[in-house]
């Protein structure tokens, strides 16, 4: 075999095979050894492929250093070709055609300094690429990066770019909207080709719906995606339904969120976009199990996702492994530096290790990448309390109040602060009430409620309040604070059914278990008592009453010593 013939085999290898192989080597060898047995083109190929194979193996340093040889071979290829025209050589003509583009090996060249962490670096490469000459990856690869590097208007220019260029480009839209771009602006881009294809109508209720999402306007967003979901060609749709439950879980509706995650999960058990919020969720609600076979299912499917990590440290997290929910949650920001969930994992387990100044720094982190979620907020304000800041934790929660609106959820942030400093318990008061009257089953704000009416010993209108909270819903939380205004009126069996329903949604909730098992030990003197009084009067043969009326009294005089809201 010849060497063009042999270099055909190894272009076959190059566009095929995804790891360094023994040909490709040696015959690398024999080109850096004799100049004379491959032409610079052959060797700008060899180089190329040598470079392609090293980055599908995750050598990406090496990858860089052979792509740049490759380049530096190209830039050699392009002097000899203008100083020597064409002979006309037959053999010539189909390895010149198939030559790898210079603007590919640049992009490769980009991606592995992204793989490294040196967007820097990725950014000076394809800006060195003239704008007439960028595909539309190159500049979303670009838009990314300039909007990672903080670099706005330059994003916006390159999303918009990509529009022009593939007007169907849904990420570059997401990409615009994410970055402010007012949703009629971005549907302006995207009308001529919307009116130029049948049942493409759809398209611009999509670009409202997320523009919607990116305004934080959750309601409104539900709405309009929920139409969209009704729509038979779009019914059944998986990333709508993910889309539609992480609406759900930033409005505070846990319970339609995991129906709308399971809904998808059933359409495409492969899934893996959005099943680290619904790993949270399940293990919020207590549902460990659950939460510890979703894991092992994503790991099957990937362990290169930052997903199943997350999910397994939020098991850890809520079996209070502290330490491991921290390691989960740096392997799932390894693997995705922009993954919130795992930033919010990895926050609240340096929170709960009593490492706040730490856990500060990942809360913004996730703020700064989604500044729409209140869950990130949430997590920096609770630092701040945990650490006594109560001044910054107010600033922090009236700017929230201010630029994501007075809804339920802001409004209970905002009384959550209040209630740590006693001059603004009156405001608190007044904050939940409307955060009530706009969701009356609004369980955080139910929860901040009652712990105000338990300061104010207003065991009644506390029991009420969660009476009437848990008509249709049932909450771990709920229950057991109403097992414990129940022991503050003196309604012990009540008490224990609802701490023993607590314990049944939640086996793991501690507190759940200590007030039964407190209740348990009160009653068990009374009972022995009651079992002597009676054998004496059998002993005896005589009629006697019992009086273990007084000394249950006595026993639950003192409930107001142990009775308090957690």
């Amino acid at each position: 075999m010849d060497i063009y013939s042999l270099c055909l085999v190894t272009e076959g290898m190059g566009a095929v095979a995804k790891q360094p192989n023994i040909e490709l080597l040696l015959l690398l060898s024999v080109c850096m050894s004799s100049r004379e047995l491959f032409s610079p083109s052959q060797k700008y190929q060899l180089l190329v492929y040598h470079a392609d194979s090293l980055f599908h193996d995750k050598e990406y340093r090496n990858a860089v250093s052979k792509y740049t040889m490759a380049l530096q071979q190209k830039k050699a290829l392009s002097k000899t070709s203008k100083v020597r025209p064409s002979t006309g050589n037959a053999a010539s003509t189909p390895q010149s055609q198939c030559l790898p583009s210079e603007i590919e090996v640049k992009y490769k060249m980009a991606e592995c300094y992204t793989m490294l962490k040196q967007d820097k670096d990725a950014i000076a490469i394809l800006d060195g690429i003239p704008s007439r000459q960028r595909t539309p990856k190159i500049n979303m690869m670009l838009a990314n990066l300039y909007k990672k590097a903080g670099q706005e208007r330059s994003s916006v220019t390159s999303y918009k770019e990509v529009l022009r260029q593939c007007p169907l480009a849904l990420d570059a839209i997401l990409g615009l909207l994410s970055l402010s771009v007012k949703g009629a602006e971005v549907a302006s881009m995207t009308i001529n080709i919307i009116q130029s294809i049948p049942n493409l109508d759809w398209l611009s209720v999509w670009i409202k719906a997320y523009a919607f999402v990116h305004t934080g306007d959750n309601t409104r967003a539900i709405n309009t995606i929920c139409s969209l979901e009704k729509k038979s060609l779009l019914r059944d749709n998986v990333d709508l339904l993910g889309s539609l439950a992480d609406l759900y879980f930033r409005a505070g509706d846990n319970k339609n969120s995991i129906l709308k995650f399971e809904q998808a999960q059933m359409l495409d058990p492969y899934l893996i976009k959005g099943m680290d919020v619904y790993g949270y969720l399940l293990a919020r609600e207590g549902r460990l199990e659950d939460v510890e076979n979703l894991g092992c299912r994503l790991f099957n499917i990937s362990d290169q996702h930052a997903e199943p990590w997350v999910v397994s440290g939020c098991h850890s997290f809520y079996s209070k492994r502290y330490s491991r929910a921290l390691y989960l949650g740096a392997k799932a920001i390894q693997l995705n530096s922009n993954s919130v969930q795992a930033l919010l994992l990895k926050g609240a387990a340096l929170r709960n290790m009593g490492r706040v100044q730490e856990a500060i720094i990942h809360f913004r982190e996730a703020i700064r990448l989604a500044p729409c979620r209140l869950d990130c907020y949430e997590g920096l304000i609770e630092c701040y309390l945990a650490s006594n800041s109560i001044r910054e934790a107010m600033v922090m929660a009236n700017n929230v109040y201010k630029t994501l609106g007075a809804n339920a959820q802001t409004l209970t942030l905002l009384a959550t602060v209040c209630l740590e400093d006693p001059v603004t318990q009156e405001k608190a008061k007044t904050l939940l009430d409307k955060a009530l009257t706009q969701r009356p089953d609004y369980i955080k704000a139910v929860v901040k409620k009652a712990e105000l009416l338990s300061r104010e010993q207003k065991y009644e209108d506390g029991i009420a309040l969660l009476r009437n909270a848990l008509a249709n819903q049932s909450d771990c939380v709920l229950h057991r604070i109403l097992g414990d205004f129940l022991v503050a009126v003196n309604e012990y069996q009540e008490a224990m059914d609802q701490y023993s329903i607590a314990l049944s949604l939640d086996p793991n909730d501690q507190k759940s278990l200590e007030g039964l098992q407190k209740m348990e030990k009160e009653e068990s003197p009374t009972d022995a008592t009651q079992e002597e009084d009676v054998d004496d009067m059998e002993g005896s043969g005589e009629e006697g009453d019992l009086e273990g009326s007084d000394s249950e009294a006595a026993q639950w005089a003192d409930q107001e010593q142990w009775f308090g809201m957690q």
